[in-house]
């Protein structure tokens, strides 16, 4: 339940998850689309190219009723954010974003402040009575 991207952002390969819901759909549209040289392609044997992948992301937008604008590089800091948010070792985010400095990594630490605040301090789990 890997794959491999090759040649993705910052023209790197990396590795990332892959749910079960998503493999089936992605069998689903092998066998309808039987795309020749990628997963997912543009034109047959084509790449998407950036602009499309941004059309993709307003249309389906745009059918969920989201007014705000959302770019792909909000989907990825929200799947960081959200391995975070659910227990993810900030090493394995690394890795799975690309990163090579686990600095860059941090910034999502940043955005999962408000669930600090939710901690309860193991002093006070203690049963001081």
């Amino acid at each position: 339940m890997v794959i491999t991207i090759v040649h993705g952002k910052g023209n790197k390969d990396r590795l990332t998850i892959l749910s079960q819901s998503v493999l089936e759909d992605l069998r689903t549209y092998f066998k309808a689309w039987k795309p020749k040289t990628y997963l997912l392609e543009g034109k047959p044997g084509e790449q998407y190219s950036g602009s499309s992948i941004s059309k993709i992301i307003y249309n389906a937008c745009d059918k969920a009723k989201i007014r705000k604008r959302v770019t792909p590089h909000m989907l990825r800091h929200s799947f960081a954010t959200h391995l975070l948010e659910n227990g993810t070792d900030l090493r394995y985010i690394q890795v799975l974003l690309g990163h090579n400095s686990s600095r860059t990594t941090e910034i999502y630490t940043q955005v999962a402040i408000n669930d600090i605040k939710t901690i309860k301090s193991p002093i006070e789990l203690l049963n001081l009575s």
